[in-house]
């Protein structure tokens, strides 16, 4: 899943900080960009955690263009983290699915080819790729 990440560009004395605007609270910087993304990954991981312990919902990203016009991101650069939230969304369920042959082989092909841990895992991030254009 991709998060919308605002950039707040540091200087010779100033870190670049980086906020994640659909995770209250998740906020990072560091001497360069790459160092606040780095931390901005390991930020957000923290807090999924956090939040699937405590039973609340996995936060949907919200489309760039509406966080951008908010006032409290006003000036700053944009860029996406993407973060794989199935560890957080609870214990899999087994379920039943009929498929033509022809999608479950393109799946698996792509699974294969993509280094994706599995078809399950493929099916999931579709899914919530899908869901996250609907909410």
């Amino acid at each position: 899943m991709k998060f919308p990440i605002a950039i707040e560009w540091g200087d010779e004395t100033t870190a670049t900080g980086i906020q994640i605007p659909d995770i209250p609270g998740a906020v990072t910087a560091g001497d360069t960009l790459e160092e606040a993304y780095d931390a901005a990954i390991e930020v957000v991981h923290i807090m999924l955690e956090d939040l699937a312990k405590r039973g609340e919902d996995i936060p949907m990203p919200s489309p760039v263009e509406k966080l951008r016009k908010l006032p409290d991101y006003e000036g700053m650069g944009w860029g996406m983290l993407e973060i794989d939230v199935t560890p957080y969304l609870g214990k899999a369920e087994k379920v039943n699915v009929t498929l033509p042959g022809v999608v479950i082989r393109r799946i698996d092909r792509y699974v294969e080819q993509h280094g994706i841990r599995s078809r399950s895992n493929f099916l999931a991030q579709a899914a919530l790729e899908k869901l996250e254009h609907h909410v």
